[in-house]
């Protein structure tokens, strides 16, 4: 993974307030990707402003063809950059899913779980 795509993927996020953008490192862990980010937008047209800006930038970088997925309903959109995979939700169905329980084995949303 080039620290490039990782830094202008969390970049991007920051400049359009993503909120509680999570990098999980899987090295090791998985041979589908090097890294995974989450990020959550406040709305559907947030999440989706979030997700085309980041492909645009990956565009621009000539990071090549990002494949994006959900930009349509944009509750959840999954941009696949190759080494990093981007998940860009709006905040109920991210904790809904709570995919990031998957690779840490905990959510944000534990707190109240039995």
């Amino acid at each position: 993974m080039t620290p490039i795509l990782k830094d202008l993927i969390l970049t991007s996020l920051d400049e359009d307030q993503a909120e509680d953008v999570l990098y999980i490192d899987l090295k090791g862990k998985s041979s589908v990707a090097d890294a995974i980010i989450i990020a959550s937008g406040r709305s559907q047209r947030h999440v989706a402003a979030i997700a085309d800006h980041i492909v645009r930038k990956l565009k621009e970088a000539g990071v090549g063809k990002a494949r994006v997925e959900g930009l349509p309903n944009a509750d959840w959109v999954l941009i696949d950059a190759g080494d990093i995979i981007a998940h860009v939700f709006r905040p109920e169905v991210r904790a809904f899913y709570a995919i990031e329980r998957i690779w840490t084995g905990e959510t944000r949303h534990a707190a109240g779980a039995a």
